[in-house]
């Protein structure tokens, strides 16, 4: 088993005002799991690591659903599946459609001029959450897949850090 360490990367230094900083702590985790799935060949990207079954392409995927539903209005329709990759996606694909979801969500955001207005709502539910509320929600979300993606990506190759 190969060991690559690389060195931690430290949060970022943000913007003075809530929302630059909360989309900076986004960005920072969004890349940090984005790069966990970088080079892992096939089938290690999509292997389940732990008895669940949760694998790295499978977070991408899902990050991908839950930023859609609550920033774009989007159904995430099953749960389970949004956590499971189709045999058809692929690491590079699923990495794409997640980055150009994360700059569709980044413009949401940034053209909202108040954190406690609305954010997108999903027809048939039931009240939208705040944008602040979403936007936290989706940070500790991210966050804590990312500490899977790390547990995951150290399992197939020893690579660590950020």
């Amino acid at each position: 088993m190969r060991r690559r360490r690389a060195k931690d990367t430290g949060p970022p230094w943000t913007g003075g005002d809530e929302k630059a900083t909360l989309l900076g702590f986004l960005d920072y985790l969004r890349e940090s799991i984005a790069g966990k799935v970088v080079d892992v060949p096939e089938p290690q990207v999509r292997a389940g690591g732990v008895a669940s079954g949760t694998n790295l392409l499978g977070l991408i995927k899902h990050l991908t659903c839950v930023e859609r539903f609550y920033f774009l209005g989007e159904p995430m329709g099953n749960m389970r599946s949004s956590m499971r990759p189709r045999r058809d996606e692929t690491a590079d694909g699923l990495l794409a459609a997640y980055r150009e979801t994360n700059e569709q969500v980044n413009r949401v955001i940034e053209s909202c001029v108040d954190l406690a207005a609305d954010a997108p709502r999903v027809p048939g539910r039931g009240l939208a959450p705040s944008m602040r509320w979403a936007l936290v929600h989706l940070i500790e979300e991210t966050g804590r897949h990312a500490g899977h993606a790390d547990i995951l990506r150290e399992q197939i190759d020893g690579a660590t850090g950020r």
